[in-house]
């Protein structure tokens, strides 16, 4: 599939190795919740201050957060797009939406629950398709436990565990 995975970053570091990660993560996301036209994924990555600052003019929400998600679409969880009728006519690709990752955020998060930056990237990525794509977490009821599911099932089919690192 040719999707698309356009990465900007804000920061100074260099973020070639959260490319590649990425580049290899989200593809295989869209596979496995049976995305089967090309898609395009657009991907900021910034600090605690760069995400607190969308969450704030985007959401109202004044404060940092690891991820943040804004569909283009709205689908239904388990039923991605499958034609091309939403698509981008010049380019042939379905704009499924953006997604914001904080790299400050993740690292803390990754040394927090002791399976390294890597896996915390990655569950972040998977996260926020997994929102692109129609998928809610709002309650604790049975929407979010199918999210958890398919995220750990895409992260296992990767390799990613929680052990990593």
């Amino acid at each position: 599939m040719d999707n698309e995975i356009i990465i900007e970053s804000e920061l100074e570091e260099d973020t070639a190795v959260w490319e590649t990660l990425l580049r290899r993560v989200i593809p295989a996301a869209l596979a496995a919740e049976g995305v089967g036209v090309p898609c395009e994924v657009d991907v900021l990555l910034t600090n605690d201050e760069g995400i607190r600052r969308i969450n704030l003019e985007q959401r109202d929400v004044d404060r940092a957060t690891d991820v943040l998600s804004f569909p283009m679409f709205e689908y239904a969880p388990g039923r991605p797009p499958e034609d091309a009728a939403d698509a981008d006519p010049e380019t042939g690709l379905i704009p499924l939406g953006d997604m914001v990752i904080s790299l400050e955020r993740a690292r803390a998060q990754g040394e927090e629950y002791g399976h390294g930056t890597e896996r915390e990237v990655a569950y972040l990525a998977v996260h926020s398709v997994l929102h692109l794509l129609g998928y809610d977490h709002m309650d604790d009821g049975p929407e979010k436990a199918r999210m958890r599911e398919r995220e750990e099932a895409i992260l296992g089919a990767l390799g990613i565990s929680r052990r990593q690192m």
